[in-house]
């Protein structure tokens, strides 16, 4: 079998395991449908691979560990993360496989097209998703979805490469466990403060931004009803929608001010309000608790351990630490674990080989 005939079923068997999930989970009945057919379109995929390559279709493989574990997210925090991963990673997905069939010089059949676009043909054709179903289903596709998680992977991975680099550093350049030990903590709880107070003002100067701009947007809408109702027409009449189609649309979305507000601020504006109502200071507190977590790996051995023992056994740890984490990465990326992993492990001990050398060039200098 060839690379590209693999991955693209395992990728297909992924899609439809993951969009089956989400119809099960979906309490619209419109939008659910839609993730049921995406399910059969994904599954065919996987079928017409198999088929290219002989192979008999009770041969297909199981759900991968990556589509296994972004279920089990979705159970525990929604299924809106589910999707919002999803489709994070469709088109750097589908570039690369029409990238290896170009290599392969096999012929572009369009199913390669991301998920945005396969959906926007779905609800082309269904007639009976009415307006504020669609308004729900773009609320539930433009979710922040994965984005959460993949906060929380980064922030480990802040923690865990700089505190590592500053640890080794210091280890070069001195020979006592004590300053050390003081340096990291203190680079930990550094880094932490300095993440929460950054994530803290992020957060707070985005949401002062946009309720202005909201607030511009919702005077406009009480001002001139009728100009929303065709801007809104126009929008979906851009996205490929026949012009009666769309107007029906944006004529039973505009009944609802709320609603025709939210979906003009996040289509003129590129705002989404789900995004807005997050607390500024859960964001600076998970910030604080997910760069601490990574940046104690490397100090941890030095508080058990002196000399050798406590610089080997902080490498091995935060190695395992930046494995772990790489490995996480391909939740979202799609790519191969032990690539993933290991390219981070191997970046992570190139920092610290670097300020580890630095350190120990300074403390001979000052011997």
């Amino acid at each position: 079998m060839t690379k590209i005939n693999k991955s693209g079923i395992q990728t297909e068997i992924d899609a439809a395991f993951l969009y089956q999930k989400l119809a099960e989970h979906e309490e619209d009945k419109a939008v659910a449908e839609i993730f049921r057919q995406m399910n059969e379109i994904e599954h065919s995929h996987a079928i017409a691979f198999a088929k290219k390559e002989n192979l008999s279709v009770d041969r297909l493989p199981p759900p991968s560990w990556r589509a296994k574990t972004l279920n089990s997210i979705g159970k525990i925090f929604g299924y809106d993360y589910v999707l919002g991963a999803l489709l994070d990673t469709e088109k750097s997905l589908a570039q690369g496989i029409r990238n290896t069939k170009n290599k392969n010089q096999l012929p572009i059949t369009g199913t390669e097209d991301n998920h945005v676009k396969i959906l926007k043909n779905i609800l082309d054709s269904q007639t009976q998703v009415a307006g504020h179903q669609m308004a729900r289903f773009e609320k539930s596709h433009r979710s922040v979805g994965g984005n959460a998680i993949r906060a929380a992977v980064l922030g480990g991975n802040d923690g865990l490469v700089s505190n590592f680099s500053l640890v080794m550093g210091v280890a070069g350049a001195t020979s006592g466990q004590g300053g050390v030990l003081l340096t990291g903590l203190a680079g930990m709880l550094a880094g932490a403060l300095s993440m929460a107070l950054g994530e803290w003002i992020s957060v707070k100067s985005s949401q002062e931004l946009y309720e202005n701009q909201m607030q511009l947007e919702m005077d406009e809408l009480e001002a001139n009803p009728e100009g929303e109702e065709k801007e809104l027409a126009l929008i979906y009449m851009a996205k490929g929608i026949p012009m009666a189609q769309a107007q029906q649309m944006a004529k039973e979305i505009i009944v609802d001010s709320a609603k025709a507000h939210e979906i003009l601020v996040r289509e003129e504006l590129g705002i989404n309000v789900e995004e807005l109502k997050g607390s500024a200071m859960e964001a600076a507190i998970s910030s604080f608790v997910l760069f601490a977590i990574g940046a104690i790996i490397p100090v941890l051995p030095f508080m058990f351990l002196q000399g050798m023992q406590a610089i080997i056994l902080s490498v091995v740890s935060s190695a395992i630490g930046l494995f772990l984490i790489g490995s996480a990465i391909t939740l979202f990326t799609g790519r191969n674990v032990w690539f993933s992993g290991f390219r981070q492990v191997l970046f992570g001990l190139l920092a610290a080989a670097i300020t580890f050398g630095i350190g120990k060039l300074i403390g001979i200098s000052l011997a």
